[in-house]
């Protein structure tokens, strides 16, 4: 296989009815000695909010290729920040492992790539009184391992794209389609 130097993908998994858990990974992966390299090494310093966090599936359990895990909103309180480096990262870390496992992630390239995750939890999700974690967990661990299929796959095609173009209307925007 050819040097993997930057590819992108994204995912969203969700359960009807338990919008708390969904999982909307969006991700690079790359070469360490490429861009994604660069920009996981520049990721080790806390940004305000935005602390970034190996995935690991257990203590001295680093995934490879090694994943930086980003969450995309702002983490204000210690259930959501637990949630995070608990069960969103025990999803995230198995993915990966099983994206490994299944050939997703090339084996012999493992310690040639890194992966940059901005990993989506929910604000509320701490708040949830009946939070389904074994729901966000799946969610998770699904939604990583079809970005990286997507990401390494190139997927969806530029052709895909422009044939949904009036097909496909943006799930949050109604009017999306009607802009000029």
């Amino acid at each position: 296989m050819s040097k993997i130097v930057f590819k992108a993908g994204e995912a969203t998994v969700f359960s009807e009815g338990k919008d708390v858990t969904a999982a909307m990974p969006e991700i690079v992966i790359g070469s360490v000695d490429g861009p994604v390299g660069t920009a996981f090494a520049n990721m080790m310093a806390q940004t305000k909010g935005h602390t970034a966090m190996f995935a690991v599936r257990d203590i001295n359990q680093m995934v490879r290729p090694a994943t930086m895990m980003v969450p995309k909103v702002t983490l204000k309180d210690s259930l959501n920040i637990e949630l995070f480096g608990g069960v969103v990262q025990a999803g995230v870390a198995d993915g990966i492992t099983d994206a490994v496992i299944e050939g997703i992630i090339p084996k012999e390239l493992v310690n040639e790539l890194c992966i940059v995750a901005l990993l989506w939890i929910d604000p509320g999700c701490a708040k949830e009184a009946n939070l389904d974690k074994a729901d966000l967990y799946k969610n998770n661990y699904e939604a990583i391992k079809l970005a990286l299929k997507r990401a390494l796959n190139d997927e969806p095609s530029i052709d895909e794209i422009i044939a949904n173009r009036h097909k496909i209307k943006h799930c949050m925007w109604e009017d999306s389609w009607n802009q000029k």
